[in-house]
């Protein structure tokens, strides 16, 4: 080969490899999130997993790229280990459809219908659609086309720069030293795990078989090597995650190591004794992608109602560690390899802000007991909860925002939205939460106590917090837009509460019934409780947002308070017969 061969193969090879990224990418944003979800909730039995691995795998092109997400899965604990193992294994066979789709580059006819030419149209209305339709649908199934042209091109570049090989003494010398089987598997695990993909190496060997001096004495072992080597990508994923994510990219590694074992050596073993005659024949690019195939599904057939035991061994191989059982939210994992795939992402983030507001809410309820009955144990425990809010906060939103970077569809955009609005919001009530432990414990330092009257009227705006905190919590789990619109209803009966109150202890200081100094505390709780209560409205509006997008806030409140709801101002009456009734009573 000249230097012109080698700068031609190159540039074939980087033909190839962007095409084959583009197309996994318009598949992706074609399916769009769905695969993703699917992948992740539908794989309770090991069938499952290995039908569904397949799909997902045939579509994004990658056996790496599904195996390193479902890697992110079970370290984000979204996914269990056992679970995974059946995606891994479907994962070989779906990627195989690469290697059929390459075959059509040696599909050939006559005049009009080469192959050549018909890549050229696919790409001419590729262009036509990415660039000139502006419906997303269409820009994506135009991106696809592209994609699928320049893969092919690049194809053809390889075949074309490595023809001359088929005439080089150098080449054919190396080819009969690869037909010993352990040394063509090492350099296909060495060639795919340079190159990352599997689907690539493979492409390459199949450009390969053009010179006709490839047997498949080297391009069976070959191939299985390069199942071995596509193991590279995974684990070097799994460098930072913890022992659930080790443990998944352990699987993939053992399952195809063990694979090759029970499939080379007793293959091998009869080949010496009987001779397979295909072993001899010249390789084709059908040919190599059949063993590909037939490889693959023999080793997932064969190892498949093994599950149980490789994740035993997994298990065993690597231990857990003590921290890994901890379940508080300041060891909650945000995998960043989940960020390729926002569906499963925004869900991660959706876990996280359930988790952050529950340890929000929980303050709250904490530093409410201690307003009637201080512990220092307690007050500790809610100062180093709010700390580890703050942490989530900080981790979670520079999660979103490296999110926000991709290319998300309108719902993934409106949701993301809503995640950060509710984030800051959540944030602020810990911030409350604490400030109100803050005020008990001036109490009970000072050793004053505000009295009976005041603490039983704090009470009931107490009791109207803690229901819309409740409320709030479970509307944001649950994304319950039945229950979100009840918190601004019951925020409008709170402010009315912690105003009242405020103009009733006003009077009680004036009358020398009470001190300037418990005054200034208990105007301060009622100002806390009542931004707890505007906090939780934000929250509340978010989630009905992110359901109506033409809903803005302002304008629908405004409205709302001009009692043109019916059934808003139904439940202020509500929540104001609950509350404001007792209010009254304590007169």
């Amino acid at each position: 080969m000249t230097i012109s061969n080698v700068i031609t193969l190159l540039s074939g090879l980087a033909f190839f490899l962007f095409g084959m990224d583009l197309l996994g990418d318009g598949l992706k944003k074609v399916a769009g999130s769905k695969l993703e979800m699917i992948l992740e909730k539908l794989t309770s039995t090991t069938f499952k997993g290995i039908l569904l691995g397949t799909l997902v795998t045939a579509v994004i092109q990658s056996s790496s790229a599904t195996t390193v997400m479902v890697v992110g899965f079970v370290n984000s604990g979204i996914m269990q280990l056992g679970n995974a193992i059946g995606i891994i294994m479907g994962a070989n066979i779906g990627t195989t459809a690469t290697g059929w789709i390459l075959t059509l580059a040696g599909v050939d006819g006559g005049g009009i219908f080469s192959s050549a030419t018909i890549f050229a149209l696919v790409a001419f209305i590729g262009i036509i659609l990415y660039f000139f339709i502006k419906k997303p649908l269409q820009n994506n199934i135009g991106l696809i086309m592209l994609a699928f042209s320049i893969l092919m091109t690049g194809m053809d570049v390889m075949k074309n720069a490595m023809a001359p090989l088929k005439e080089s003494p150098a080449f054919i010398n190396f080819i009969s030293t690869a037909s010993n089987p352990l040394l063509a598997i090492i350099i296909g695990i060495i060639v795919t795990a340079i190159i990352q993909s599997c689907s690539a190496s493979i492409g390459i060997l199949q450009a390969l078989s053009i010179t006709g001096v490839i047997s498949y004495e080297v391009a069976v072992p070959m191939v299985i090597g390069m199942c071995i080597g596509a193991c590279a990508p995974v684990l070097l994923s799994a460098i930072g995650a913890n022992v659930n994510g080790k443990r998944a990219a352990l699987v993939y590694l053992t399952f195809n190591l063990t694979g090759a074992c029970v499939i080379v050596i007793p293959f091998y073993i009869v080949h010496l004794l009987v001779g397979f005659d295909f072993m001899t024949a010249t390789s084709t690019s059908a040919g190599i992608a059949i063993v590909n195939t037939a490889y693959k599904v023999a080793a997932t057939v064969i190892l498949g109602p093994f599950a149980k035991v490789i994740e035993k061994i997994s298990v065993t191989l690597i231990k857990n560690k003590v921290d890994d059982e901890d379940e508080d939210i300041d060891h909650l994992t945000l995998d960043p390899r989940l960020l390729e795939y926002p569906g499963v992402a925004l869900e991660q983030c959706g876990i996280a802000l359930n988790q952050m507001s529950a340890a929000a809410f929980k303050n709250l309820t904490r530093s409410i007991d201690l307003l009637r009955n201080f512990n220092q144990t307690k007050f500790a425990k809610i100062h180093s909860r709010e700390e580890k809010v703050d942490r989530l906060e900080d981790k979670l939103g520079s999660y979103l925002v490296q999110l926000n970077s991709k290319e998300l569809g309108k719902k993934e955009t409106v949701s993301s939205a809503m995640y950060l609005k509710s984030l800051s919001n959540v944030e602020r009530i810990s911030d409350h939460a604490v400030n109100i432990a803050e005020l008990a414990e001036e109490l009970a330092t000072k050793k004053i106590t505000f009295s009976e009257q005041a603490m039983e009227e704090l009470n009931v705006c107490i009791e109207a917090v803690s229901e819309i905190a409740d409320i709030t919590h479970a509307a944001l789990e649950d994304n319950n837009l039945h229950k979100a619109a009840l918190v601004e209803p019951l925020e409008t009966v709170i402010d009315t509460i912690a105003e009242e109150l405020k103009a009733r202890h006003i009077k009680r200081v004036q009358a020398g019934n009470c001190t300037l100094e418990l005054g200034f505390i208990y105007n301060d709780c009622l100002n806390n409780l009542e931004r707890v209560a505007d906090h939780c409205s934000n929250i509340a509006f978010s989630i009905l947002e992110a359901e109506n997008t033409d809903i803005q806030s302002h304008s629908y409140v405004k409205n709302l308070r001009k009692n043109l709801h019916e059934e808003f101002q139904n439940n202020i009456n509500l929540f104001a017969s609950k509350y404001l009734d007792r209010l009254d009573d304590t007169k």
